[in-house]
């Protein structure tokens, strides 16, 4: 099992009181997957995701990837956030070879890395260009670069388009398959976005309202190559609804315990 998540707990202090965000979460996503997870607000999505980038601690459970336990960040696992979090005052190739700098590589091997995930991103003429000088799409690629040029084992994506325009958003789920598709990095992703993981896909992780736990899986029955025209097949609309029809199912629990 690449990535195996078992029996994860995560509960918070509150002037309330304990908060528990998730509860009993157990999932496993072989190599070379490209996984969505989603939920409501307040599922505890993006905790899931902070817990597996090593970001935070789990109050009970375990997180492995290839067998090892994951007690901190690593480099084995890259972070992709809704915000870019490229640094402003550093250039494209800067931002991109951060994190190379940071784990001791040499200025040839940043070089050469940070010219390839350019490549693969299609921004290698904007190598000198500042954050403040790119798009939201194009920032976000340069986010991604950064992430993919440590070599992780796991991307972790955590509403990557979100902050984006609804035809930039799309470029990028387009964008973001491909990638996948030429490098296979495993990719887990949370949304809310239910058409976007079912176009991205190939199984969908549906948590409960919280605390969070799987309701169920759901493996996508839609071809490999996809693209916009996917969108209006019959099975993709059936996929949709069904994803759709769990989250209202919990939204209306939700609102019968309040």
């Amino acid at each position: 099992m690449h990535l195996a998540v078992t029996q994860l707990y995560k509960q918070f202090k509150t002037r309330q009181g304990p908060l528990v965000a998730l509860k009993d979460i157990n999932l496993s996503i072989e190599e070379g997957e490209f996984i969505c997870a989603v939920g409501a607000s307040g599922s505890g999505k993006s905790t899931l995701l902070r817990l597996i980038a090593g970001l935070d601690t789990p109050t009970a459970g375990e997180i492995q990837v290839d067998g090892v336990p994951v007690t901190g960040p690593g480099p084995d696992r890259g972070m992709v956030f809704q915000k870019y979090t490229l640094y402003p005052w550093m250039n494209v190739a800067q931002n991109v070879g951060f994190g190379l700098k940071l784990q001791g590589a040499s200025h040839i091997q940043r070089r050469e890395r940070v010219t390839h995930y350019l490549e693969v991103v299609g921004l290698s003429q904007f190598a000198r260009a500042l954050p403040q000088e790119l798009s939201g799409g194009m920032q976000q690629r340069v986010a991604i670069a950064r992430a993919l040029a440590s070599a992780p084992k796991i991307l972790l994506m955590d509403e990557p388009f979100g902050a984006l325009d609804a035809q930039t958003k799309e470029t990028m789920q387009q964008f973001l398959l491909e990638l996948w598709r030429r490098t296979r990095t495993t990719i887990l992703m949370i949304t809310h976005d239910v058409e976007e993981a079912v176009f991205l896909s190939q199984r969908i992780y549906v948590l409960t309202s919280r605390p969070g736990s799987i309701k169920t899986e759901i493996r996508m029955d839609l071809p490999s190559e996809r693209n916009y025209h996917t969108k209006s097949h019959s099975t993709f609309q059936d996929c949709k609804e069904t994803v759709l029809d769990l989250l209202r199912n919990e939204s209306g629990r939700e609102a019968a315990v309040v």
